[in-house]
């Protein structure tokens, strides 16, 4: 079994967010794109907001995202996948944060959206939602289900919330074999910055989902597409840990932003050991 991490509730994942928040906006340029994740590097990117951009594209054409289809962002972060969504399909979308400050931000930019009308953000538990049964054709969550702890209270939740024949998609950094051992302490050192309890493995995600009455349609590995992100977080650490740390002491950091450029070193370092993939996963409500 995996090494755990501490272990996060809902409110420390908040607190994460809304402490990092600033650094996202610097570093993932939240005002252009609104995404918070690796991104994907096809062939022919040449930026990192190319790479962004191309997960919304890709995870749209997979989940076959039409203009009638409801969907729910999990995790939605300042709500970058919504306005995509919203923009280029003409559909609902609902995006769900535990985080004030994502919350706040997203909803300031749909002030300013010309999709506001279809657009609508809230906080809530992903585990644990108010919407009724049956309420949603897809389900997207980008880089989020890693905070869920047990995994199978999300599953469960999906479930109930997805349309019978729904869809849910699905890209995040599962574990590997060697990921489960995590010797060396990588993982759960990238999780402790990250407020991420437990990470799952590709086994146990896929059987969860068959246990829970999905069938999976895709199963795809792009650790190949993210791994430019990865090294681009590595060198942002390598760069930034004598400012960080001068900054630390020279002021009173709070507890996730303290630590946080550690993770690029660590997420790194574990991925050189192959000890996470990162997958995209389709699966379909039975």
């Amino acid at each position: 079994m995996p090494k755990k991490n501490n272990m996060f509730n809902t409110k420390d994942i908040a607190d994460y967010y809304n402490q990092t928040l600033p650094h996202y906006s610097i570093w993932w340029k939240l005002s252009e794109v609104q995404s918070l994740h690796y991104g994907i590097w096809e062939s022919d990117t040449k930026s990192f907001k190319e790479a962004l951009i191309n997960t919304n594209i890709t995870l749209a054409e997979l989940a076959g995202v039409e203009q009638q289809h409801r969907l729910l962002d999990v995790g939605c972060g300042v709500g970058g996948a919504a306005f995509y969504l919203a923009e280029k399909f003409g559909c609902k979308v609902t995006g769900i944060t535990l985080s004030d400050k994502q919350l706040s931000f997203a909803n300031e930019l749909r002030n300013q959206s010309n999709v506001k009308d279809l657009v609508v953000f809230e906080k809530q538990d992903f585990t644990a939602t108010s919407f009724p049964d049956n309420t949603f054709d897809i389900v997207w969550a980008c880089e989020s289900i890693c905070h869920a702890s047990p995994k199978v209270d999300f599953i469960k939740e999906l479930y109930r919330i997805l349309k019978p024949g729904g869809k849910f998609i699905m890209a995040d950094y599962l574990l590997t074999t060697d990921g489960l051992i995590d010797t060396d302490a990588y993982m759960k050192h990238w999780g402790d910055y990250w407020a991420i309890t437990e990470f799952n493995s590709k086994e146990n995600m896929l059987n969860e989902l068959e246990r829970n009455h999905f069938t999976i349609e895709k199963n795809i590995d792009i650790t190949d597409k993210i791994t430019p992100s990865a090294k681009k977080m590595y060198l942002a650490y390598l760069l930034g840990s004598i400012p960080s740390m001068l900054y630390n002491l020279t002021h009173n950091t709070s507890r996730f932003a303290k630590t946080h450029y550690l993770s690029g070193k660590y997420q790194y370092k574990a991925l050189k050991k192959k000890l996470w993939t990162y997958n995209i996963i389709l699966a379909v409500k039975k």
